[in-house]
């Protein structure tokens, strides 16, 4: 499957901001600027803040120990 340039830029981005703790450096110089490159500063922003939204609901979830689906599993209970 070929991604365009944008979808693998994303990923690129998602990937190294999430996993901020593997490494000393942050996100890469090169990740950042292949993300610049085709994403505007708005999009950009948007890209950054929708990461880190995802990355907090996951920690919040795995912190407190969340199983995945379950809020559908207690919404079908009668």
């Amino acid at each position: 499957m070929v991604h365009p340039p944008q979808e693998r830029a994303a990923l690129a981005l998602t990937e190294e901001v999430t996993r901020l703790a593997d490494r000393p450096d942050a996100v890469p110089d090169a990740v950042w600027d292949a993300a610049a490159a085709v994403f505007d500063e708005k999009a950009l922003t948007l890209l950054v803040t929708t990461i880190a939204t995802i990355n907090a609901w996951n920690r919040i979830s795995v912190a407190t120990r969340q199983v995945a689906g379950s809020h559908r599993r207690a919404a079908a209970r009668p």
